[in-house]
């Protein structure tokens, strides 16, 4: 049915047909492993591999989902996501008192891992939309990045991993 290269499965595994039940399963190649659940995106993507990254996001009216936890309706240009994502900036490496990433991203992102501080936790590369995914990789550990526009809205992104 498929050699492995289905979209969203990790490397080595394959689509195969049961011969028995004639239903899809899940065959590893590297280990043998054969399941009837598909295997998730991140398995069998070592610890190490996997990038970590906090962010706080803005979403504007032209958001792929213009609607948040915050605001169910957002109304926001895109030059206000901007120009509110930019002061978020100066709160954040303000050299008098500069604010917390966490508690910052707790009431002011729009994504749902506000809960969380604007935590990600770790995900395998190509797990995200490419322009927050290349902000990543361009940061060092500990580092934050300035506004970064993907499909979702603009970001801030602190690298944790």
């Amino acid at each position: 049915m498929s050699n492995g290269k289905h979209s969203g499965y990790p490397p080595h595994w394959d689509v195969r047909q049961s011969k028995s039940r004639q239903i899809p399963y899940y065959f590893n190649t590297l280990t043998g492993e054969s399941r009837w659940d598909p295997p998730s995106p991140s398995e069998g993507v070592e610890e190490d591999s996997k990038l970590g990254a906090m962010h706080i996001l803005v979403k504007h009216s032209k958001s792929r989902n213009p609607s948040s936890w915050r605001e169910k309706n957002i109304t926001l240009t895109e030059q206000e996501a901007y120009d509110k994502i930019n002061s978020i900036l100066q709160r954040l490496t303000s050299k008098e008192k500069p604010e917390s990433f966490k508690d910052v991203a707790a009431v002011e992102s729009d994504c749902s891992s506000a809960k969380r501080g604007g935590d990600l936790g770790l995900f395998p590369k190509g797990a995200m939309q490419k322009p927050f995914e290349d902000a990543v990789l361009g940061l060092k550990v500990g580092k934050l990045s300035g506004p970064i526009k993907t499909d979702s809205g603009i970001h801030l992104v602190l690298r944790t991993k």
